[in-house]
């Protein structure tokens, strides 16, 4: 008796590096990108995605509901785990390394020493847990709604709308 196919994997198919599609990811900082191998991991069910993070940028302190499997694809990986960033506990995880994290672990990477791309294994539905809500990018992104104030994508800081800018306070 064939058992069922797990949702996009009843076929066989092969992704090559340059088909993969990079894109932003709301809960990402800006400059991050995300791409969805296998899966859909907003639903139920297993799920691969890579994640790319350029050099120098920081993902600070979160969790996932999901537990995951982390594979280093490329450059090196930096995890630390905790509440809190502290860039000196963090530690380096070089191309090839598998790092289980259980889901409710609260942790932060840093693209430290060059871009890193990792590529996460998990059983979805994927969920992402800022411990400061001001630390994710979602909100950030909804308080510049709020006040019409834009989030420079490269400082992290917010810019006054044109009209407020030189006005005297």
């Amino acid at each position: 008796m064939a058992r069922a196919h797990q949702p996009g994997e009843a076929d066989f198919k092969a992704i090559l590096p340059e088909d993969i599609d990079w894109k932003p990811f709301a809960a990402f900082p800006p400059s991050a990108r995300l791409a969805v191998l296998v899966g859909q991991p907003s639903e139920p069910g297993p799920y691969v995605v890579r994640v790319k993070v350029p050099h120098d940028v920081k993902l600070m302190p979160h969790r996932h509901p999901e537990d995951r499997i982390y594979t280093v694809m490329s450059g090196v990986f930096y995890i630390g785990l905790g509440e809190t960033f502290d860039g000196s506990k963090v530690e380096a995880y070089p191309p090839g390394s598998v790092i289980v994290l259980p889901g409710d672990t609260w942790h932060f990477h840093w693209a430290k020493s060059s871009e890193y791309v990792t590529q996460v294994t998990a059983i979805g539905p994927l969920g992402l847990e800022y411990h400061d809500h001001a630390d994710d990018p979602r909100e950030q992104h909804r308080q510049s709604v709020r006040s019409k104030t834009v989030l420079d994508p490269v400082s992290h800081r917010t810019i006054p709308p044109a009209d407020e800018v030189g006005r005297k306070r």
